[in-house]
């Protein structure tokens, strides 16, 4: 006995091994949620905990091992296979650690990786697995549509054939016996309906049965069919059909060949006629079976009592809730007798010898009801002295008994009460062989049942003596075939004329798709035997399926696809293609495979690639994956278009920190790693609703409203997809002033783009200070590189009202007072205790410029040698004096088309702390980490997407690699840097002139 204690107060388990006369506590390290006893090993438990951990004990919970993490609810079975094989052997379904379902199985005592199956190539659908008997079958969910996958007694998993148009919406395996599957399938055109298929012995092949069965909710959400399969009898099934609007309760012999409507009993329970004709009025019956072994259900009959069932249900043209009567057959649904007007639970004793009934009722009770005759008449017994509220009735276990307990309390106040009643003493001697009489199943007179006629023995109706073990039937003889002992075959369907005929989509030659020339194959008639049908001789030669031998045939329907069913792949990771080909000789074919990197691969026949082609792509990109399949008689080829991408993890948007009204300018996109595969990119400015969608990594655009704009772009890559905003300040005009800074700020630049962002807010916070402006004037960008400099901004602030509060002689007012007070030397910050750092500034430009027209004015021509010489004197004083302040001028050239863009990633990108919110550096992406070699190192050209501008770019080996991690570079000399993030000393031409 096994007690587990209340989860709430401790996690333990009550172990008893005398009968419940002493306990020893064992204490857990996990809260059991569920728990799974193997079907023959009584000391063999599953226990599912509340954190989704799968452990198994084989001491009856007395020590436990955690066998998986992660398992999928009540998706874990024990080995039951026939054969009695692998009984220590688990499924489950768990989930990846990227949230995928799998199929696994492994040994009870040992489940680590390396002893761990995956019997299924790839993922499942979640919470699909099922496990029952010989069989395994998962879904699978590709294109909108479920896929049904099966396996026999542990062979490689087949795709479930229904026919071609049913398009399945759901399944349930309704039942696995006898070497056959029993399946509930709801198609594409029912709601609260399903069609009953059959399928072959391996669970491949599925032809209808039964059309339009009534389901229904449980209360926990789950799926309930109306069928039923009567125990004792193989090949036996009760559904409730819906025509019209109305359901009806039908009856097969012959497991779905034949279906019936029930006649319903010749007279009431009084005696009284009931006029009730077939088709137009029958006996309608409720089939739910109870999930509470306490309770019976609708629906009761038992292997050891054939010909037996009880259940409730109505007489008319329709199954209704209303009018609930109970009916009993005892000769397997021939003929039905009224024993109760209300519902009442029925309990089988000994064999079905003695059928004990309890009124369903609210209030409470003192009586139950005998029969000792297969419910011909009932007699009253008391049970309690004081009236009970019944809630259960248990039968004890095994095929003799003839004790029950009922469960209940006397009041809504008082404690559960358990009354044990025990019919032993009614009997006064076991039963004899002259007690029995034979009796033969049938079906409406016909006593070939599954092609044998079985004869079992009853006990006779006036005896009352106790049966004992039941022993089956007394004898079984088989019966001559006849076209009643067969089903249409899988493709074929049933005319009017009761003869199978193709189906408009089925070829009957597919047939002969798997054999090759010189071999033989299964050439259908149309029809196939009713599985578990034992009948001999007679049209059995006609109807069998004959061996006929196989026709060349040219390769023809080839198809190559994944395994997983995807067009995406990871790139380093394995890739398994499938190749499927309709017809054609599988044996004598000659495949080749091009994989579209410069790699194939070729196949002397298709069987060698029944469990996939692998192969590893290197590169990401979209290749053109080939298969050409011929043989003697013709060729056949088909193309898959595969996308092999890189793991996308980061997007750095790069732009301009500031920009003028109404000019163009351009925003990139910078990934790492830089190739990754197929790219979209979605580009949102400011409030638009609505995105551009492009291809390209880079955009140019311009501003035709002055303030502060937001530019956010997304990159879908695969599954993936990441995104990054800026702000850029959008005025008609502003200045600007390149800033340094005392030499000793350069031990302290790490230069990384939080080192930048957070130098950037304290240099405006020292501005402010030291000046009194508003920090709405400025803004601050710290610049990459060494030595450390920054930029400053110097904008018009305008209002919510619209007024503009600077006009461009407040902002030369603004740009004087900066410059004084950094010339004092008066802006300055502590970076930490004892370390100073002075601000000092360079030469003032306000942007835009004067726009400059071709002509050739001697002014212009003046201003033109002037702007020459400053510069040539500028180039020649940095040459020798690294701190002198140099002018940066943002001006808006005649052909802006001529500017050279020395790289996606530029300076000119977004300040950290513009007035809305804080942004990222620039360079946030390529400046972490980069492993770099010196100039003299071997260059590569990069084409500006936009204007086609080749540019020096420095790369490496390893940056080369596209899924190369930074984390992998080695730290190199600052001064060994990309030319975008060289010093303005080192990268004097490739800035703005």
């Amino acid at each position: 006995i096994m007690l587990l204690t209340d989860p709430e107060v401790e996690s333990s388990l009550l172990i008893s091994s005398d009968e419940g006369a002493t306990y020893q506590k064992y204490r857990l390290n996990f809260y059991i949620h569920s728990l799974l006893f193997h079907p023959k090993q009584e000391d063999w438990i599953l226990a599912y905990s509340q954190d989704q951990k799968l452990f198994s004990s084989v001491e009856f919970g007395r020590r436990w091992l955690l066998l998986h993490e992660g398992v999928t609810p009540n998706r874990f079975y024990w080995s039951m296979m026939g054969n009695g094989r692998e009984p220590d052997l688990v499924h489950l379904e768990a989930r990846t650690v990227d949230g995928y379902a799998q199929y696994i199985t492994c040994k009870m005592q040992n489940c680590s990786e390396a002893t761990r199956s995956k019997p299924f190539p790839g993922y499942i659908d979640h919470n699909s697995l099922i496990v029952q008997g010989d069989y395994v079958f998962v879904q699978l969910t590709s294109g909108g549509r479920p896929h049904y996958y099966v396996s026999y007694r542990r062979s490689p998993f087949a795709q479930m054939k229904l026919p071609k148009y049913s398009l399945p919406k759901d399944m349930h395996v309704i039942s696995t016996d006898e070497n056959q599957v029993f399946a509930a399938v709801q198609e594409w055109n029912q709601n609260d309906t399903y069609n009953l298929y059959i399928s072959d012995t391996r669970g491949i092949y599925f032809t209808l049965a039964l059309e339009n069965v009534k389901s229904s909710q449980g209360l926990e959400g789950n799926v309930m069919i109306d069928l039923y399969e009567v125990a004792g009898i193989k090949g036996m099934f009760l559904a409730n059909k819906k025509i019209d609007n109305q359901v009806k309760t039908f009856i097969t012999y012959n497991k779905g060949r034949d279906w019936s409507l029930l006649q319903a009993p010749h007279t009431d329970l009084r005696g009284n006629p009931i006029h009730c004709l077939l088709p137009y009025c029958s006996l309608h019956l409720h089939l739910k079976v109870s999930d509470n072994p306490y309770t019976s259900g609708n629906i009761a009959s038992r292997d050891t009592a054939p010909s037996i069932i009880v259940a409730s249900g109505n007489i008319g043209t329709e199954l209704s809730d209303n009018d609930i009567s109970m009916f009993v057959t005892s000769d397997a649904g021939n003929t039905w007798r009224q024993i109760f007007e209300e519902e009442h639970s029925v309990l089988y004793l000994d064999q079905g010898g003695v059928l004990v009934a309890m009124k369903h009722t609210s209030l409470p009770i003192r009586h139950l009801w005998l029969s000792f005759d297969e419910g011909r008449s009932w007699s009253k017994y008391s049970f309690t002295s004081l009236p009970l509220f019944v809630d259960g009735v248990l039968g004890e276990p095994g095929e003799e008994t003839l004790i029950m307990t009922v469960f209940g309390h006397f009041s809504h106040r008082s404690e559960w009460q358990l009354v044990k009643v025990d019919y032993k003493s009614i009997f006064d001697r076991r039963c004899a062989e002259e007690d029995y009489r034979p009796w033969q199943l049938h079906s409406q007179g016909e006593a070939c049942i599954m092609g044998a006629k079985r004869i079992y023995r009853k006990r006779k109706s006036d005896k009352k003596c106790m049966q004992g073990k039941y022993a089956g039937a007394m004898t079984s003889e088989p019966c001559v075939c006849t076209e009643a002992d067969f089903d249409c075959d899988y493709g074929y369907e049933r005319h009017s004329n009761g003869q199978c005929l193709p189906a408009f989509w089925y070829n009957p030659s597919s047939l002969s798709k798997d054999c090759s020339l010189g071999q033989s194959y299964l050439n259908s008639t149309g029809y196939r035997k009713v599985v578990s049908n034992n009948c001999t001789d007679g049209v059995r030669e006609r109807y069998t399926a004959k061996p006929q031998q196989c026709p060349g045939k040219p390769p023809q329907g080839l198809r190559i696809l994944t395994a997983d069913g995807r067009l995406t792949a990871e790139q380093g990771h394995n890739v398994t293609f499938l190749v499927q080909l309709e017809e054609g000789d599988l044996q004598r074919s000659l495949i080749q495979v091009d994989f579209g990197d410069g790699i194939a691969v070729s196949y002397a026949n298709l069987s060698s690639t029944e469990d996939g082609i692998k192969h590893i792509y290197q590169n990401v990109g979209i290749f053109r994956v080939t298969v050409l399949v011929e043989n003697s008689l013709g060729s056949d080829s088909a193309v898959l278009y595969l996308h092999v991408t890189c793991p996308l993890e980061h997007v750095h948007l790069s732009l301009p920190f500031v920009t003028t009204k109404n000019k163009e300018i351009n925003a990139t996109a910078v990934l790492w790693p830089s190739q990754v595969g197929t790219l979209t990119y979605v580009w949102w400015f400011g409030n638009n609703t609505e995105p551009l969608i492009t291809l390209e990594g880079s955009i140019t655009f311009t501003f035709s409203v002055e303030g502060m704009n937001t530019i956010t772009v997304q990159v879908s890559a695969g599954n993936t997809i990441l995104q990054d905003t800026k702000t850029i300040a959008v005025y008609e005009k502003f200045q600007s002033l390149r800033l340094s800074f005392s030499p000793n700020l350069d031990d302290y630049n790490p230069d990384i783009p939080e080192w930048r962002r957070d130098i950037s807010r304290v240099v405006k916070r020292a501005l402010v200070e030291a000046t009194g402006i508003s920090s709405k004037h400025v803004l601050v960008a710290v610049l990459p590189g060494l030595p450390t400099s920054a930029e400053l901004f110097i904008l018009p602030y305008q209002d919510a009202t619209g007024e503009k509060k600077r006009t461009a002689a407040n902002l030369e007012q603004i740009s004087e007072m900066l410059i004084q007070k950094l010339n004092q030397n008066l802006v300055h910050f502590e970076l930490k205790p004892g370390v100073r750092i002075l601000v000092h500034a360079a030469h003032l430009t306000a942007a835009p410029l004067v726009d400059l027209t071709p002509s050739h004015s001697g002014s212009a021509m003046l201003m033109l040698l002037s702007v020459v010489f400053v510069g040539l004197a500028v180039f020649v004083i940095y040459k020798f004096k690294r701190k002198i302040p140099g002018l940066n001028i943002y001006a808006q050239m005649q052909n802006e088309k001529d500017q050279e863009m020395v790289s996606p990633v530029s300076q000119r990108e977004s300040i950290p702390n513009v007035p809305q919110s804080e942004l990222m550096s620039p360079e946030q992406l390529v400046d972490e980490k980069l492993e770099v070699h010196p100039i003299e190192q071997p260059q590569a050209t990069m084409q500006n997407p936009r204007k086609g501008n080749a540019t020096k770019v420095v790369w490496t080996e390893d940056f080369q690699k596209a899924c190369g991690s930074p984390r992998d570079f080695k730290p190199r000399p600052r001064a060994e840097v990309f030319p975008q993030l060289l010093s303005p000393r080192a990268q004097k031409k490739s800035l703005p002139m």
